[in-house]
């Protein structure tokens, strides 16, 4: 996909370092999965890369970053990937999105809230990148997981570093897949 916008591409780009960055973030990564009940996810073994349509990609450097890190992950959970059929269907989105912090510094006053006293209160703006992962039954196409990372925008510009702290992220999102169905 082809971005006539470089500050939406590059604001992409941005989000996904943010889910994977590990530093001096402002909030811990956040992990959240979901998945379609009575789905028997023993049946799945194979799956294959495929574009959401109308979803916002990375730069293509990163988008392999992230399937490499995906792809780490299935193959230890047992699954295969191939370019063929396949029984899950993968496909992934990133967004960024601004946040605003209010800190209210008091300079004194009465302590229960009677009299005078001064205060200051400043804006910190910061980004928050996210990762939603999407895993859909082939034949019935059908979304049957998703997984969704969050977290603050906090690049490191080492690229083994973001790879190592994307890996850890995908870790983390995949950790309860394939989910336990009782």
């Amino acid at each position: 996909m082809i971005f006539e916008n470089k500050s939406l591409r590059a604001r992409l780009a941005l989000a996904m370092y943010v889910v994977f960055a590990v530093g001096a973030a402002a909030m811990a990564q956040d992990v959240k999965t979901n998945y379609m009940p009575g789905t028997d996810f023993s049946k799945y073994k194979t799956y294959k890369w495929v574009v959401i349509e109308g979803a916002h990609m990375p730069d293509q450097i990163l988008d392999q970053q992230i399937k490499l890190a995906i792809d780490a992950q299935m193959t230890a959970k047992g699954f295969t990937k191939t370019d063929g059929d396949a029984s899950l269907d993968l496909g992934y989105q990133v967004s960024v999105a601004n946040q605003t912090q209010w800190n209210t510094y008091g300079t004194g006053g009465p302590r229960w809230g009677w009299g005078g006293g001064m205060a200051t209160t400043t804006s910190t703006t910061y980004q928050i990148g996210t990762l939603d992962l999407d895993m859909y039954d082939a034949a019935a196409r059908r979304l049957v997981w998703r997984g969704t990372a969050t977290k603050t925008v906090n690049p490191s510009d080492n690229p083994e570093k973001n790879q190592k702290n994307l890996n850890k992220a995908m870790e983390k999102l995949l950790k309860k897949f394939p989910p336990q169905v009782k």
